[in-house]
């Protein structure tokens, strides 16, 4: 089984529990105007790798990952659903920890071949990272290009899946900051059984240069990273918005 990624990191300490082994799968339907990966977009692209070449890779370092496992990023990974199945099926034959990080865009319930696959794989997977990127459905559309009924709709049937979550949410000044929407994206995450973590981060301008070198407008031209204050500010609303549910 052949995969296609963009780009591969050995040292990953922000995409899951531990230090991973993180593949950047190529591919993403949305473009969200904070995107530090726009190198990955393109769905037909990439450089081709197989199943036995990353465990393999894994192993030959399998020490230094003692504590973490391997992650599926993006672009966006479920785009690759069936290579991701092999992959996974392997690592948990071999015990390696599985994390997908994903936007859940691409979810569709109403696509009962992709639902069995997606289940499938979800079977082998030990956890997945879901970027939130705005609680709203117009407001969605205004940062990604789409709404986020799928996104919402993927959070709820990995609850009964009964799959680990972790929830990310970026912090832009003026798109994804505002109180009552911080509380409301609480409220909604408060309420499944499965959420273990959130992490609040803000936004940054890492990914300006890549929009140089592709001759794309970037989106937010002339934006100052955010603050991390701000940051930990915004994490007290969506904590409020948990507490609200949960009390």
């Amino acid at each position: 089984m052949t995969g296609y990624i963009h780009s591969k990191e050995s040292f990953g300490t922000v995409d899951g529990p531990g230090i991973r082994y993180v593949l950047f799968m190529q591919g993403c339907p949305l473009r969200c105007i904070y995107c530090h990966n726009p190198d990955t977009w393109q769905i037909d692209g990439g450089t081709p790798v197989t199943v036995d070449e990353v465990i393999t890779e894994f192993n030959k370092n399998r020490a230094f990952y003692k504590n973490g496992g391997i992650t599926v990023t993006g672009g966006e990974p479920l785009l690759q659903t069936d290579f991701l199945i092999e992959l996974f099926k392997r690592a948990r034959e071999e015990s390696i920890h599985t994390c997908i990080d994903t936007s859940g865009i691409v979810f569709n319930s109403d696509n009962e071949e992709f639902t069995r696959k997606l289940d499938t794989l979800l079977d082998y997977t030990d956890l997945v990272l879901l970027d939130i990127k705005h609680i709203n459905g117009v407001k969605h559309k205004e940062i990604t290009g789409a709404e986020n009924n799928n996104v919402l709709s993927f959070a709820k049937h990995l609850e009964e899946k009964k799959v680990p979550l972790w929830v990310r949410h970026i912090i832009i000044e003026g798109y994804t900051d505002k109180p009552e929407d911080l509380i409301a994206l609480g409220e909604f995450i408060g309420r499944l059984k499965n959420l273990k973590a959130l992490d609040v981060l803000p936004y940054h301008t890492m990914g300006v240069s890549k929009y140089k070198e592709l001759g794309i407008a970037y989106p937010l031209e002339g934006m100052e990273a955010l603050p991390v204050g701000k940051a930990v500010e915004a994490k007290k609303h969506i904590l409020q918005g948990i507490k609200n549910v949960v009390g």
